[in-house]
């Protein structure tokens, strides 16, 4: 639920609290952060908090919308109608590969959500699903216009490929992770994802 003024756009304290939630949500976990915290940092008062979030869990999937909102901008921006397919499939790969290396990096916002929250009935297990379903239908639709068959078992490559970049650029070097994950995706590319033998 979107409370924000009447004419329509968020209200101030809202936008506050909702940016020191993602800041602290992103860098340090969900469970470990309280919404006492969350007031104190944003200098908002507990009323204020209960008249735009009905609760925390409403303000975790209002964190979750936003991260949905920036990678779905992060990868159609970096696609260009005048681009070719494959070249299409390099720039959003290398708007993760920036993700990666930019500062305060800590994963990926879905996949560090979905390990706090692994009961699948649950809202926050739900909206990670459902940013997921949208990311790799995103990839195989630009995998499919590059003309990598089967488009889907080249999706899930794409996916997994990210995945693993996502996770092991908060540990390792960024820069060798991101080089090695463009790598992979010019791989496959070139000789498209082993099919899984069913």
């Amino acid at each position: 639920m979107n409370r924000g003024t009447r004419s329509g756009k968020p209200s101030e304290a809202r936008t506050r609290l909702l940016g020191t939630a993602t800041k602290i949500f992103y860098a340090e976990g969900i469970h470990s952060v309280g919404v006492d915290r969350i007031i104190e940092e944003a200098q908002v008062t507990r009323a204020t908090l209960y008249r735009h979030f009905t609760g925390k869990e409403e303000l975790v999937l209002a964190y979750l919308d936003q991260a949905d909102q920036g990678i779905r901008a992060q990868i159609t921006g970096a696609l260009s109608p005048d681009a070719s397919p494959e070249d299409d499939v390099r720039a959003a790969a290398r708007a993760i590969a920036d993700g990666i290396r930019s500062p305060g990096f800590r994963g990926c916002a879905f996949l560090n959500a979905v390990a706090e929250y692994p009961d699948p009935d649950h809202p926050v297990h739900r909206t990670v699903l459902a940013h997921r379903q949208w990311f790799l239908e995103t990839v195989t639709g630009l995998l499919g216009r590059a003309g990598l068959e089967p488009a889907d078992a080249a999706g899930r490559h794409f996916v997994m490929l990210r995945d693993g970049a996502m996770a092991a650029g908060c540990l390792f070097d960024p820069g060798l992770v991101c080089e090695t994950f463009l790598s992979g995706v010019e791989s496959l590319l070139t000789t498209g994802a082993p099919v899984p033998r069913g």
